[in-house]
């Protein structure tokens, strides 16, 4: 390891910053004959930049210390350059200071990562006086190049359809994909998987988790990986192991042609971004950035310095602090300039808004305020994961504008109606109209609120009807993990089954939930391969199974292509239909003088529901009728829209109802445009009294 003298690393010339920026522009930026390393570290007393060659020796500078910052100008310096820091102070674990300069530490900035972790190393740990160099990942320089080009049509809310899905195991099996490629960035912007996409109907992918991650040690140690992502390293830098072209900065050009790929496709990338904690873990966790950098800063610290921890990892990021708020505001312009992403989903986002004494602080945090104000951020979707473990985590409904939110409440209602467990109707009739009672209140429309039935965390569409108890054993955590509260049903048969009876059963619920969840007012968001019957094999917590269990499974859609067809009807419905996809929320009243209520809830017996139905705790049966000829949305020349008016009916029991199509007051006769049993007749009249089927939902378009 070379020492070099303070003159080789030089005063920094002016480095442009990004949007919004009023201090030294953090991290590594290239500019004419050099580079200028930048890192904010205050309460340091001393900061050297490591150079790593390739063959892993060092080349170590002070750096300039300026205020809060150390800077400096290295020369000869370009993009592939590998580095990182050794920051001096006081080691004092009691009291929350962990400097230790025999810990190479990655740049909170780092635009790139390389290298992989060394889990049996004890040298990653601070407690061990050896140098961790070669056995941490450590980050790379990269240029400034172009954004990719913007969305071809930019996609409102209300025309919104998400399909989360996982980099890696959505292209992993893909036959049409080089196999070079399959797992990777490019294998996403593959045409073949862009065009299932656009052929099934979605307008967003959102990614689970691409920042940096890494695999915590205590899975790593029972021969697993954190395969999801949820254990962010670096907030700026994509996922190495995610490129098919290298680690040395060729992940962000891989990364940035995939997004020029959707975007040409007018398909929009949402990220699923985790601020609220990191991978170094809990006290005991590896030192890697954060912790040798500003221990007290970065997390938060209970009594005696130990981790506060709200996220369930073992560290929580602290917002509160105006450096960590600006280092996450940084990251999230990057990703909209500089790469190109049109929106982010926050996981448990309620950690990014508790206070400097740990209390959940809606309105009025100023992460909050700093979002709403931020004009890169005010182009882009954004959405909360609206709790997290800790006190009063729970805040579905609360975050206000501009943020939409993961509709828990809906995912619940939803699933217990259709497995007949619900007390009657009435929270479903909320969310198959938008949750007014959630987002109604705050000046947020329907789109604030994200519908989802299921998730990458829990059963999949298929598991959902298809076990009662969740089955983890892969994750060699004897079972113990994952939820016990599914809200699922297995039609009978726990598992896989012959019974041709059970089969068709379980795809009529099937049918039934991605029915509900397509036609509710709000965003539907589809989880990757609930259209074709991907199954987990009762896996509800798969975060750690890199293997068949997770990855999508390209034989599903012809094996199951009578309801991947069903899926691609619903979302062309939905697309084709404003009524079926409001961006206002329903008043109860006529939106023209004379005219029908926008909304009206039918009861079985053909009338509108009445008090008594809606306490009715046995009731499984609702109709609702939505008007479409004057909708409160209007076209690109301001005229309101008119639809088709429709009437969607539902029987969650077990046992045919016959129920009374309204009079022709509303409409002389309807025309069937969705049955999920396959059982109704083709035309109804009004007034006539017909057998709904047992556990189906029915679509009727008035004529």
């Amino acid at each position: 390891m070379q020492n070099v003298p303070v003159t080789e690393a030089t005063a920094a010339p002016s480095a442009p910053g990004l949007s919004g920026e009023t201090a030294p522009r953090p991290g590594a930026v290239v500019q004419t004959g050099g580079t200028t390393f930048t890192l904010w570290a205050p309460a340091a007393e001393r900061v050297e930049l490591a150079l790593i060659a390739d063959d892993g020796s060092q080349r170590n500078l002070d750096l300039t210390h300026a205020g809060e910052f150390w800077t400096g100008f290295v020369p000869g310096v370009g993009a592939g350059q590998r580095y990182g820091y050794r920051v001096h102070g006081p080691f004092d674990p009691s009291h929350g200071l962990r400097f230790n300069p025999s810990k190479l530490l990655l740049d909170p900035y780092a635009r790139a990562v390389d290298g992989d972790l060394d889990y049996d190393s004890p040298l990653i740990y601070d407690s061990s006086d050896g140098d961790s160099a070669g056995h941490v990942p450590v980050g790379v320089v990269v240029a400034d190049t172009d954004p990719p080009p913007p969305i071809s049509k930019p996609v409102h809310w209300g025309e919104t359809v998400i399909y989360e899905l996982h980099t890696k195991g959505f292209t992993k099996l893909h036959p049409d994909v080089p196999e070079h490629q399959r797992g990777t960035y490019a294998g996403l912007a593959h045409p073949s998987v862009i065009n299932y996409l656009t052929d099934l109907g979605i307008t967003s992918v959102e990614l689970l988790p691409i920042h940096h991650f890494l695999t915590e040690p205590p899975i790593a140690a029972r021969g697993l990986p954190n395969y999801w992502g949820y254990n962010t390293l670096g907030f700026f830098a994509p996922h190495a192991p995610y490129s098919s072209s290298g680690s040395r900065g060729e992940q962000v050009t891989e990364f940035k042609a995939m997004v020029a790929a959707f975007h040409a496709a007018g398909i929009e990338v949402i990220l699923d971004v985790v601020y609220n904690h990191t991978a170094e873990g809990g006290f005991d966790g590896p030192t890697l950035s954060f912790r040798g950098i500003d221990n007290r800063a970065y997390y938060r610290l209970s009594q005696g310095a130990a981790m506060y921890d709200v996220t369930g990892t073992g560290n929580s990021v602290d917002t509160s602090h105006p450096q960590v708020r600006r280092l996450v505001m940084d990251s999230l312009r990057y990703w909209v300039e500089e790469m190109g992403v049109d929106g982010f989903r926050f996981d448990l986002a309620v950690t990014l808004v508790r206070n400097e004494r740990h209390e959940v602080d809606i309105p009025d945090h100023p992460f909050l305020a700093e979002v709403a104000a931020d004009p890169v951020l005010g182009r882009v979707k954004l959405i909360a994961e609206p709790w997290d473990v800790g006190p009063f985590g729970y805040q579905v409904g609360n975050f206000g504008t501009p943020w939409s939110e993961w509709n828990g409440k809906f995912r619940d209602s939803v699933r217990d109606v259709w497995r007949n467990t619900s007390d009657g109707v009435k929270d479903l009739a909320y969310r198959l109209s938008g949750s007014s009672d959630l987002y109604g209140d705050d000046g947020r429309y329907p789109y604030a609120s994200i519908n989802f039935v299921t998730a990458h965390d829990g059963f999949t569409l298929r598991d959902l009807v298809s076990y009662d108890h969740k089955h983890n054993e892969a994750n060699h955590e004897d079972n113990r993990d994952g939820t016990d509260d599914n809200r699922s049903w297995n039609c009978g048969v726990e598992g896989e089954t012959d019974d041709p009876g059970v089969i068709a059963l379980r795809k009529r619920q099937m049918a039934n939930l991605m029915s509900t969840l397509i036609l509710s007012t709000g965003v539907p968001m589809i989880t990757a391969g609930d259209e074709c019957g991907r199954t987990q094999h009762g896996n509800n917590n798969a975060y750690c199974q890199d293997s068949e269990i997770s990855w999508f499974d390209w034989a599903l859609p012809a094996t199951w292509s009578d309801h991947l067809e069903l899926t691609k009807k619903l979302l062309a419905l939905r697309a084709a239909h404003p009524a079926l996809r409001q961006w206002h929320y329903f008043s109860g009243q006529p939106v023209v003088p004379g005219g029908r209520k926008d909304l009206s809830w039918i009861a079985p017996h053909g009338g509108e529901m009445t008090d008594a139905d809606w306490f009715n705790g046995n009731l499984r049966t609702i109709g609702m009728f939505l008007r479409g000829d004057a909708l409160r949305a209007t076209d690109a020349h301001g005229n309101a829209l008119t639809d088709s008016s429709f009437l969607l009916a539902l029987n969650a029991t077990a046992e045919t109802r016959n129920v009374v199509v309204p009079d022709a007051s509303w409409a002389p006769a309807y025309e069937l445009v969705l049955d999920t049993s396959n059982s109704m007749v083709t035309e109804v009249e009004a007034g006539a009294t017909v057998p709904l089927a047992p556990r189906c939902l029915v679509l009727l378009r008035a004529l």
